[in-house]
């Protein structure tokens, strides 16, 4: 069954929030309690890329500080203000700034210090075999057809 709206076009911020806060393993997806992601992608059936309307809240973390194998990202920033922390250093971005990180290039996330909400577009593809690094966390992922799988940096399981 289609997730795919009744009109072609629709308000994003009406869409339902994703119900799952990160699928993280236990001990990394609580730090992404101040964020709520509506999966827009998913909402139109799309299978090349998807579409992120997220919102962090003061505090919220977009995700741990990585970077992706194959996968290219890009950002938008609709509303708000949030830091844009990198492996090399830290920017602040309001509303209307944008940012695009290549497969296999800098570790990146985004941080809410302000004490508004922030609202972000985040586009990424869906390469398969997409792996995904965590500099500061002893963690990996690995995207299959199932979705993805986490493990330690060691390969152990968690």
């Amino acid at each position: 069954m289609s997730n795919t709206p009744e009109k072609p076009a629709f308000d994003a911020a009406s869409a339902e929030p994703r119900k799952v806060k990160s699928v993280y393993p236990q001990q990394f997806a609580t730090r992404m309690e101040g964020r709520t992601k509506r999966v827009l992608g998913d909402v139109f059936d799309l299978k090349n890329f998807g579409v992120n309307h997220t919102t962090l809240a003061p505090g919220g973390e977009s995700a741990l500080l990585h970077k992706h194998s194959s996968q290219d990202e890009f950002i938008y920033i609709l509303a708000g203000e949030v830091v844009l922390v990198t492996e090399s250093g830290e920017q602040v971005m309001k509303a209307g700034m944008c940012a695009g990180f290549p497969a296999g290039g800098e570790a990146h996330q985004l941080v809410n210090r302000s004490g508004a909400d922030a609202v972000i577009l985040e586009v990424g593809d869906r390469s398969a075999d997409d792996t995904v690094q965590y500099p500061q966390d002893d963690m990996k992922a690995t995207f299959t057809p199932d979705g993805w799988v986490f493990t330690k940096k060691d390969g152990s399981g968690y």
